[in-house]
């Protein structure tokens, strides 16, 4: 995709882009999120050339219930299950799809807190 391309897609000049390629500005997470979605890539793809300590979040295992070295909320078929649970406009049934895909996947439901969220 070209530079011209893309700053249209997200609403910025070429000038604008070639300021990010280039190092001029700074890119924001709202920015590289937009990026991302454009391009179809998951935002770390934005960062595969940096160094393994760079940049790896903290993530707290007792409070995730993931190990350091899960990668799969990086990966393809999350975004795309995220953005496909999203689309469900009507939220009783994204609630039962939420409830449905913790059940699968071995949650038990009045043990997981806070279920708010969905």
């Amino acid at each position: 995709m070209s530079q011209e391309k893309l700053g249209q897609a997200v609403g910025l000049t070429f000038q604008q882009i070639q300021k990010y390629e280039r190092g001029l500005n700074r890119i924001g997470s709202s920015r590289l999120f937009q990026f991302s979605r454009v391009l179809d890539v998951p935002v770390s793809f934005f960062f595969d050339d940096m160094q393994l300590d760079q940049g790896k979040p903290r993530v707290d295992v007792a409070t995730t219930g993931m190990d350091d070295d899960d990668d799969s909320l990086s990966r393809r078929e999350t975004l795309e299950l995220i953005r496909a649970y999203y689309r469900i406009t009507d939220r009783g049934m994204r609630r039962r799809v939420y409830e449905l895909i913790k059940a699968i996947g071995g949650e038990s439901i009045e043990t997981s807190g806070n279920t708010s969220s969905a």
